[in-house]
């Protein structure tokens, strides 16, 4: 059962782009992430063309969820963390979506950006942060096979982009941001890409300014967090690479894991 994610950047924008990765390596279920529309705006009918079924969790010009799978329709759980926009009165924001499939407990998750760093955003990627570890907590107590994946916005480690340099004032980056991740797996959650590529250097994502898909000075920033129902059955993990190369390509790429039916 491959699983895997893929921040589209623009779903209407990238959507033959999406259509085409998802015919070439046809995941069983496929988690996107900043699709960028409302709910009625999204193209569902496109997917159910090439025997995907979908929800979604959409909002209009920015963020927004869907959970896609192969030949069967998701099983929603929990749209949401009940957490409040950075300002007041601005409500939820489209970044959370849960779902049951085959058997699998899919969290697909678009964690805020943080940036600027300090500041409101900031405080509120924090707070979302912990909304999510204790939703996760949630999830073990149930013992189900779990993914907690998508767009982390975390650099984890210094391995993990091409000049720390570089990106040390980013909120990616913070010791804050790190803890607050390195909190999931200090509860027991595997971090798949991590755990078959310990020495690091495995980019998900590559700015488009400055030249940096060009000069791969890119960060991983895509993750997907196994529950230990599920890390037994890891058989492989890696990132679609040659898909962000492509004419009008997101920003990142697709991530995926390979579970053990």
């Amino acid at each position: 059962m491959k699983i895997a994610s893929f921040n589209i950047n623009g779903i209407k924008a990238r959507l033959p782009r999406l259509k085409e990765w998802l015919e070439e390596t046809r995941p069983a279920v496929a988690c996107l992430q900043e699709i960028k529309t409302m709910d009625e705006g999204f193209p569902a009918d496109e997917f159910e063309a090439i025997g995907y079924k979908a929800i979604w969790h959409g909002q209009k010009s920015f963020n927004g969820v869907a959970i896609l799978a192969d030949g069967i329709e998701p099983k929603e759980i929990q749209r949401g963390l009940c957490i409040d926009g950075p300002k007041d009165g601005e409500g939820e924001q489209a970044r959370y979506l849960e779902a049951d499939v085959n058997g699998v407990r899919i969290c697909n998750l678009y964690l805020p950006n943080g940036n600027p760093h300090p500041g409101p955003k900031f405080d509120y990627k924090l707070a979302w942060m912990e909304r999510l570890h204790a939703r996760m907590r949630q999830i073990w107590a149930e013992e189900v096979p779990a993914i907690v994946l998508g767009d982390f916005n975390v650099i984890p480690e210094d391995k993990d982009v091409w000049s720390p340099k570089a990106m040390a004032s980013d909120a990616l980056m913070q010791p804050e941001s790190r803890d607050a991740y390195f909190r999931f797996l200090s509860d027991g959650w595997t971090d798949a890409i991590d755990a078959l590529n310990p020495r690091g250097g495995v980019w998900t994502y590559w700015d488009y300014q400055a030249g940096a898909w060009q000069r791969d000075h890119g960060f991983r920033i895509d993750h997907l967090l196994l529950s230990p129902e599920l890390a037994d059955r890891l058989l492989a993990a890696g990132v679609d690479k040659d898909h962000r190369g492509r004419e009008k390509a997101s920003d990142h790429a697709p991530v995926w894991a390979e579970i053990r039916n």
